[in-house]
């Protein structure tokens, strides 16, 4: 990483703080107040849970979802280990939500407190084929980012790439980080959204 992308860090963190505040509002009146209730009633009481999901040089924090799966799965099994189940892990509503991403705007929380930004590296979970991923990305030095919501890897394959390459695209990223770049992967991320 050079001077000028080190240089960017600071800036980025500042767009990311105006944007979680942004973000926030905006959910605030337009989803929350009707999502949170609807799924209240049906997880039970449980609307949303915290995810654990290594980070930042590799700092372990809760990653905030609302809940979309039955309260009788484990919220951190990978989706593999999910899909793997036989009964449908997922409620109704919960499909909805994971459908349209907005089991993923609670997240904005974690960008405003310098856990995430918008865009980085995908955070993972210290297992499976995660945990290769993990691995990787502290040998190449990409494990410094902030994790992000999207990511180049994000949108250049996503699952279904092998761990390997995805920790290859994680690496890409960390040496050619801009301003550029995050607002190319943003833009991306929503034309993935509606494949």
């Amino acid at each position: 990483m050079n001077k000028r992308q080190k240089f960017y860090l600071p800036f980025k963190r500042i767009i990311s703080i105006f944007g979680s505040i942004i973000g926030i509002t905006v959910c605030a009146i337009f989803l929350w107040w009707w999502v949170l209730p609807i799924n209240l009633i049906v997880t039970k009481g449980h609307p949303t849970f915290t995810s654990l999901r290594i980070g930042k040089n590799g700092k372990e924090f809760g990653l905030l979802k609302f809940r979309s799966m039955k309260r009788s799965v484990n919220p951190n099994l990978t989706n593999v280990e999910a899909q793997a189940l036989k009964e449908d892990p997922y409620t109704g509503f919960g499909k909805f939500l994971r459908k349209t991403s907005i089991d993923e705007t609670l997240q904005l929380f974690n960008i405003l407190v310098g856990q995430m930004a918008f865009i980085g590296p995908r955070p993972l979970i210290d297992k499976g084929d995660d945990h290769t991923t993990i691995a990787i990305r502290k040998e190449n030095g990409s494990i410094s980012l902030t994790p992000g919501i999207s990511g180049y890897a994000q949108t250049n394959g996503r699952t279904k790439i092998p761990a390997d390459k995805r920790a290859e695209l994680d690496y890409y990223y960390y040496k050619h980080i801009s301003l550029w770049l995050d607002i190319k992967i943003f833009f991306k991320s929503f034309s993935k959204a509606k494949n």
